[in-house]
């Protein structure tokens, strides 16, 4: 057995498929199976089920690969805790909001490597759910997330921004009232599973506002797309990072009331990684205070 071989366990588990899982680890499809083979073979157990035309974990494989994520978080975390090493070398796995990733993530991330050029920052997309779940199991160091209503007591939350909830719409729209617009133009949705989909979601239910949604759309530059072509209108979040493309859009207030995105960086309390919370917390803070993807680093800084 090897830390590999459990690192590659776990990343079929997270990836569903050995093909998603070789290319996360960066092997082959043919090794893959190889690996789980030989562990099935030094254990003596079958991990999975291979009636089916996708091998599926068997219960006893869901169980061992729990127990392979204490074991690999431990080896990865043994020379640090001897060391006094606080994990600013190495790799860091980053999960982030895709709305955070053309301005916010790639202007921290670039303040922090300039601090800290020895560390290497693998990037891991999601939704805030399965960024959270992520970093409880483990697979994930730290994780860029809306703040959800609850949060295990096992993970600590490092605020950065808090970002109203403001209306998009074509720079030609001629009302600037939000609750006309929203009630007789083609509503483009935040994505409902994300978290702050379902804060939108409530927030129009709470106010009464019955919208003619026309799609519903993940990303912000997709949506930002669809406003600017005058398919609609939306509400998202007011990016607190602007990115260096935005498209030039109307954006609405929609008052006091306006649902607030909590954005923030999400680590377990247990790891003994801390710095690296601290460290990419203040790098979104020096991007937040700077505004702006448009500035270099390492000037106005």
């Amino acid at each position: 057995m090897s830390i590999r071989n459990l690192r590659t366990l776990i990343a079929v588990q997270d990836h569903k498929t050995f093909s998603a899982a070789a290319d996360a680890v960066c092997v082959t499809h043919a090794a893959v199976s190889q690996q789980m083979r030989a562990l099935e073979a030094n254990w003596g157990v079958a991990l999975f089920d291979r009636s089916k035309r996708t091998p599926e974990l068997t219960p006893l494989g869901r169980m061992l690969v729990a127990r392979a994520r204490e074991v690999v978080r431990s080896y990865d975390q043994l020379l640090p805790s001897v060391l006094g090493d606080t994990g600013l070398s190495g790799e860091i796995s980053l999960g982030a909001l895709p709305t955070t990733l053309t301005a916010l993530v790639p202007s921290a991330i670039s303040l922090l490597m300039q601090d800290y050029p020895q560390a290497h920052v693998r990037l891991f997309p999601g939704l805030s759910t399965q960024l959270i779940s992520q970093v409880e199991r483990g697979a994930l160091d730290i994780a860029l997330v809306t703040r959800p209503q609850t949060l295990s007591p096992d993970l600590e939350f490092a605020l950065v921004a808090e970002e109203p909830v403001q209306l998009l719409a074509a720079i030609g729209t001629k009302s600037d009232d939000p609750y006309e617009l929203l009630a007789r133009s083609p509503f483009i949705r935040f994505n409902r599973e994300a978290v702050v989909g379902h804060m939108i979601e409530t927030w129009l239910q709470t106010k009464g506002i019955r919208v003619r949604e026309s799609m519903e759309l993940d990303g912000m530059e997709a949506i930002s797309s669809m406003v600017h072509a005058n398919l609609g209108v939306s509400l998202a979040p007011k990016p607190c990072v602007e990115a260096q493309n935005a498209l030039p859009l109307k954006r609405i207030s929609l008052g006091a009331d306006a649902p607030l995105r909590r954005l923030g960086l999400v680590m377990r309390r247990d790891s003994l990684r801390a710095r690296v919370l601290s460290e990419m917390h203040r790098a979104c803070l020096r991007a937040v205070e700077r505004g702006s993807a448009q500035d270099p680093v390492g000037k106005g800084s």
